[in-house]
């Protein structure tokens, strides 16, 4: 009993111990930072890959696509409905993307989705920035341009439509600062027919003095990623300066079944901004935009095409005219992906070899008589897990961050041998203390757990201490960067473009805390091992002679 009350009298009544205190805090700190930022970065990287794909991904890996990807879903459906609940194919493509009433333009990866089902196997819905203030308005299908204007109390206001949508959003939200800051800014304004604001703003609408209405022709709908149009503010969130429904251009160059360019020039899509998209994934956000798939298929002739009779029967597929008096031959619809949809509670190992085997089984049903060029679109197709697709990512964060975890371990053995130093000083003060307690009976060991339960007080004081502080630096760990980029741009450290992500991870968790902590308060007992075994083997008449 007498080791602990001494223990924690020493801790409490001589300064030194607490420069043992701060080695000990500063460094589980360190570590604390070091295991939340990484692990963090590298939660992030599984959770949004997880968020931007399926669970299960059947992959064409070129970019001409393959065919019969709607038979093997509707294959998948029919013979694994155990495990498969939902499949949607998706086109990859690459084009300029320009906005006709600026000058701006840039390169843009094109994403066919077709939206409904799209959300329902990703994270996509979560990203859509005016579908949360307006729900349920953002779609690919061609559309108008909504154009704000007067009520007939003099009112601004959208299209009845937008404005029922917002007011749904105002009910259900839970954030009422949410909605009290859109109150106040509902969106900048400009006036039609121009789509530019002149002052950015979190949204954008073009008005006119008259009703609200929508105007301009109808086209297909645009979700454009949030750093490929948007300016970025030092607090991550982004200005607007483009009107919702401002027409926008895809110049895309098509590809033959075969992968060649076609003779064809780039050849223009006009589509309309319908939403933007932020992933949190820096180079997604900068590059990919979303159309609607039918559109991007049909436009890119990976649709059924109609054939000239000579040509060669193994391409094609037989269909009926409208009148049925002649069969004439079409080409086969092409996709770059069909994504899967797992059934709630279905392993993703076992998923990927059941779907597996069902392509080989589908595969080997097809037509003998196949083009070579559909053969080989099929020999390529490769089935995946959305962590297979990101398996080279996630195995290199995953050793960076056991690199620079231990690294900075190591560097935390300076403390070991700081806390011997301390306490073979202290052993050196304390000799007349340690006669004392042998002459009344206590035993080496005793003495000398005495010393090792001080260590164990600095330890758990430090480590406590270390916790705190590392965990509110890393909760405000943005803010920090802010702060710092603003009195010194130089200092940011985060850059989005280098680190895929746009915001430093923030989380701590637990489960590292407490193996931080633990391993701090073995090494702090680690370090007083010698001075406490120096201090069991004096003798009490040394002792109590030493001056």
């Amino acid at each position: 009993m007498y080791k602990w009350f001494l223990a924690i009298r020493y801790l409490h009544t001589k300064l030194i111990a607490f420069f043992g205190v701060a080695s000990v805090m500063l460094c589980v700190a360190m570590v604390i930072v070091v295991m939340s930022v990484m692990g963090g970065f590298l939660d992030t990287v599984r959770a949004r890959s997880k968020g931007l794909n399926s669970e299960i991904v059947v992959d064409g890996l070129t970019s001409q696509g393959f065919p019969f990807y709607e038979e093997f879903g509707g294959h998948l459906k029919s013979h694994l409905p155990d495990v498969v609940r939902l499949t949607t194919p998706t086109i990859l493509t690459y084009a300029v993307f320009r906005v006709p009433a600026t000058t701006y333009t840039r390169e843009a990866q094109v994403v066919g989705i077709r939206l409904d089902d799209y959300v329902k196997v990703t994270d996509f819905a979560e990203g859509l920035y005016y579908n949360r203030y307006y729900p349920r308005t953002t779609h690919l299908r061609p559309q108008q341009m909504p154009v704000a204007g007067f009520s007939e109390n003099g009112s601004l206001r959208l299209p009845d439509d937008l404005e029922q949508a917002s007011d749904a959003w105002r009910k259900a939200e839970p954030d009422s600062e949410a909605v009290a800051a859109f109150d106040r800014a509902p969106f900048e304004q400009s006036p039609y027919p121009h789509t530019i604001a002149a002052v950015p703003g979190d949204r954008v609408y073009s008005t006119t003095v008259g009703e609200p209405y929508y105007a301009d022709a109808p086209f297909y709908g645009v979700i454009v990623g949030c750093d490929l149009l948007n300016i970025r503010k030092p607090d991550g969130n982004f200005e607007r300066v483009c009107a919702r429904g401002t027409p926008m251009v895809l110049n895309v160059l098509p590809l033959t079944r075969s992968g060649n360019v076609t003779s064809e020039p780039l050849f223009p899509i006009p589509v309309r901004y319908a939403d933007d998209s932020r992933t949190g994934i820096y180079e997604i956000d900068r590059l990919c935009v979303y159309v609607d798939f039918d559109m991007l298929q049909h436009r890119l002739a990976m649709d059924p095409q109609p054939l000239a009779s000579d040509a060669d029967p193994s391409i094609a597929e037989t269909r009926p005219l409208a009148d049925n008096t002649t069969d004439m031959k079409w080409t086969r619809a092409r996709a770059s992906r069909l994504l899967v949809g797992l059934v709630p509670g279905t392993d993703l190992d076992t998923a990927r070899e059941r779907i597996s085997q069902a392509w080989e089984r589908f595969r080997a049903s097809l037509d003998p008589d196949l083009s070579s060029v559909d053969e080989q679109a099929l020999s390529f197709v490769q089935v995946s897990t959305w962590e297979d697709l990101q398996r080279p990512f996630i195995a290199a964060v995953e050793k960076e961050k056991v690199l620079v975890t231990f690294l900075f371990a190591l560097i935390s053995v300076v403390a070991i041998v700081l806390l011997g130093c301390i306490f073979y000083m202290i052993v050196e003060k304390k000799t007349r203390d340690i006669g004392i307690l042998k002459s009344l009976g206590a035993s080496a060991p005793g003495v000398a757990v005495l010393f090792i339960a001080y260590a164990a007080a600095v330890g758990v004081v430090g480590s406590i201490l270390g916790a705190l502080v590392g965990s509110l630096f890393v909760w405000n760990i943005n803010d920090i960067q802010d702060l710092l980029a603003a009195m010194n741009p130089a200092l940011r450290v985060w850059n989005p473009e280098v680190y895929s992500f746009d915001k430093i991870p923030e989380v701590v968790k637990r489960a590292d805390v407490l193996w931080v902590g633990s391993l701090a308060i073995v090494s702090a007992m680690l370090g007083s091992l010698i001075p406490a075994i120096i201090a069991g083997r004096i003798w009490p008449v040394r002792a109590l002679r030493y001056e």
